[in-house]
Parts: C-alpha cells; sequence; structure tokens
C-alpha cells in the first residue's frame, strides 16, 4: 500500500484539503457533544462544567414544545420524501426520451437553474409573488372571484409552499445523477425490446427503471438519513408568528433555545437527539433495503 502511495502521491493529495475539511468541521466539533450531558458554563469550560447525565433529555421530552417540533420535523421531511423524491427521477425519464438535443439542453439548463439560487433569494421571490396585495398569484385568483390568501401567513399553507419551492428549486440538479445513471443503460436492450414489439412506456417501466434502481436505493437511503435535517435557512427565514404552529421545526427551536437564549447544554441535547434519530433511520432504512433488494449504502 505505502508503493501505492508513493507511487500515485499526487492524487493521494488531493484528498487532503477533503479530509481536512470533514475532521475539522465534523469530526473535531464532536468533542463538543458531552455537553448535552452537562450543565456547561463558559466559564468552567467544557471539562469544569458539572455533570447532569440526561436531564436535559428529560427537560426536552417533557416540554410542551416536543410533540410540536417532532411532528413539524416528521411531516415536512415525509411531505418532502414522498413528493419530492419521485420527481427528479420523473424528470430524468422524460429527459432521457427526449430526442432533439437542442430541446433537451434548453429543458436541462431551465430546471437546473434555480438550484443556483440563494435561499434569501427564493424566500424573497415567496414572498412577492403570494403577497396578498400585490402578488401576482393573488391577482390570478382574483381573475376567478376568490378572495386574496396570506399564503406565507397562514399555517395550513406553510409546509406545501416549504416543500413546492424546494421541488422548483432542486428537482432538476437532482436528476443529473438519474441521467448519468441512465446513459449507462446497454443500448442493445432497448433494441432487442424493441424487435419483440415493447412500446416506449414497456421499455421504460422494463429497461430503464430497473437500470437506475440501485441509483435510486442509495439516494433513499441518504434521504432518509437525513429525515430530521429539513433545513435551518429556509425555514428560518419563512417562519413568523403565524405560522410558527406549523413551522417551528428541531433547528429552529435549537436556535431560540441556544443561541437566542444561550442555553447551551439543553439546545445541544436537542441536537444530539435529532442527530441520534437520523442515524437510526438510516442503519434500519439501509438494512432493510439490502434484505429487498440486495442494493443499499454499505
Amino acid at each position: 500500500m505505502l508503493k501505492r502511495v508513493a507511487r500515485h502521491w499526487e492524487l493521494y493529495l488531493l484528498l487532503v484539503p477533503v479530509l481536512a475539511f470533514f475532521i475539522i468541521f465534523h469530526y473535531w466539533p464532536m468533542y463538543g457533544v458531552q455537553i448535552a450531558f452537562k450543565n456547561f458554563s463558559p466559564l468552567k469550560g467544557i471539562m469544569g462544567s458539572d455533570w447532569v447525565g440526561l436531564y436535559h433529555f428529560e427537560r426536552f421530552f417533557d416540554s410542551f414544545f416536543f410533540s410540536r417540533l417532532f411532528w413539524n420535523t416528521i411531516g415536512i421531511s415525509v411531505y418532502e420524501l414522498l413528493v419530492g423524491f419521485p420527481i427528479p427521477i420523473i424528470l430524468a425519464l422524460m429527459i432521457n426520451e427526449v430526442r432533439s438535443s437542442r430541446f433537451k439542453k434548453v429543458v436541462q439548463t431551465v430546471t437546473y437553474a434555480p438550484h443556483f439560487l440563494s435561499t434569501v433569494v427564493l424566500v424573497g421571490m415567496l414572498v412577492t409573488f403570494l403577497s396578498p396585495t400585490s402578488g401576482v398569484i393573488n391577482h390570478i385568483l382574483a381573475l376567478f372571484g376568490i378572495e386574496p390568501v396570506s399564503f406565507m401567513t397562514e399555517a395550513s399553507w406553510f409546509k406545501t409552499l416549504f416543500v413546492s419551492s424546494s421541488i422548483w428549486q432542486n428537482a432538476g440538479w437532482s436528476s443529473i445523477i438519474y441521467i448519468a445513471a441512465l446513459t449507462n443503460i446497454d443500448p442493445q436492450m432497448h433494441e432487442a425490446a424493441m424487435i419483440d414489439g415493447a412500446g416506449r412506456m414497456k421499455r421504460i417501466w422494463h429497461i430503464n427503471i430497473p437500470g437506475i434502481m440501485p441509483t435510486m436505493i442509495i439516494l433513499f437511503v441518504l434521504n432518509i438519513g437525513s429525515l430530521m435535517n429539513v433545513g435551518f435557512e429556509k425555514i428560518f427565514l419563512m417562519q413568523n408568528d403565524l405560522n410558527m404552529e406549523a413551522s417551528d421545526v428541531f433547528a429552529t427551536y435549537v436556535y431560540r433555545s441556544g443561541v437566542l437564549g444561550a442555553q447551551y447544554s439543553f439546545a445541544s441535547a436537542v441536537g444530539l437527539f435529532n442527530s441520534l434519530v437520523n442515524v437510526v433511520l438510516l442503519f434500519t432504512v439501509n438494512r432493510a433495503a439490502k434484505r429487498i433488494s440486495g442494493s443499499g449504502l454499505f
């Protein structure tokens, strides 16, 4: 192994920035996880703070906010998974069937472009388009005699707006990996199916979808592994006092209690619980996927 490393040291050198990034920003901060089990004081430091065990976890589980945070986080994540996961697959299958290369490039550019918008810009667009007084959506509703709707302040609309805007922004970008997987399917399989009289839909169902199934399973497992991480920035920007009932999730609660409320140990306990749920889901779904299909993440 040392001889191979010495022979190709330039390639291994490219790994150094990546390894340094994960060690510095992902593994080294895990040292501070222990404050979730302590009554952390900045004056005493991590090692000098008093050990309180599971006190902060029990306090969180017994709090009024636990059920709301849990079901809001699960609700948004499952909603986004059920609706958002199949759309990039469908989009990739549709793009793969396009024969005109020029039209295909236009479609890919149009669907990829929203991914490069910042979260602030995206939420600003939502606020502008959905304004009850000047928004284009409410102007269209008014043409049909429908009263203006305050989409951004009604809790019942929050999950739908969050998920639909995420799909619009990321569906095109997420379809890239499926398009790449479709290009690896042997064209001779399609030629043989066409000789046997299989139409386009049958070839998609029996050749294309099974061909990208391992990729679908791996990405599904990865999505399940981050089910509890619905994202902080977008929810925080869309959140207000009127939709708090539907928009309050673990990430925003950690920010309020940890950063604004200076309850560092309590916020760490909430964040650690969130991460542990993700780990359990990741291993459970990966094991189930390997048993059912033989493919998994690890």
